[in-house]
């Protein structure tokens, strides 16, 4: 048996490529990539969705540091369908989550979603939130 000895991050890059299976002995689980090939990032001790997302949450920190903006919020919700009861079976409602809510100076608010992918549930649900509030101002960026 030979014996080598590597870096914390030679290692880690043979695990992901599936190069090692096991250490000493013990089986190594493949890091699960996501499904969207997005990277988790996280900034402040928030964990965002994507390296996207989490570029616009500092964006948006920058403008209110610098009074362009009043404020911004995490993961707003927004109710599509009300919960209600079917047949004695009580069905959830339907809810949209946006990534941020943006206040500008004057009050005027809108809603910013990061896609970097957009799946069917999302454009169902982008559909349901401009029928259900007509005036909303919603940005894709």
């Amino acid at each position: 048996m030979t014996h080598w000895e590597c870096t914390e991050e030679e290692f880690q890059s043979l695990m992901s490529k599936g190069r090692i299976k096991s250490v000493n002995g013990v089986e190594v689980e493949k890091p699960k990539e996501s499904k969207y090939h997005s990277n988790k990032t996280e900034i402040d001790g928030i964990l965002f969705d994507s390296l996207k997302e989490a570029n616009y949450y500092c964006e948006l920190k920058i403008l209110v540091k610098s009074k362009t903006i009043r404020g911004f919020e995490l993961q707003p919700k927004l109710e599509l369908q009300p919960a209600f009861e079917c047949c004695g079976q009580k069905i959830k409602g339907i809810y949209y989550k946006a990534d941020f809510k943006v206040t500008e100076n004057d009050g005027h608010e809108y809603y910013v979603d990061t896609k970097g992918f957009k799946t069917k549930e999302y454009l169902i649900k982008k559909k349901m939130l401009l029928y259900r509030y007509p005036g909303i101002d919603f940005r894709e960026v």
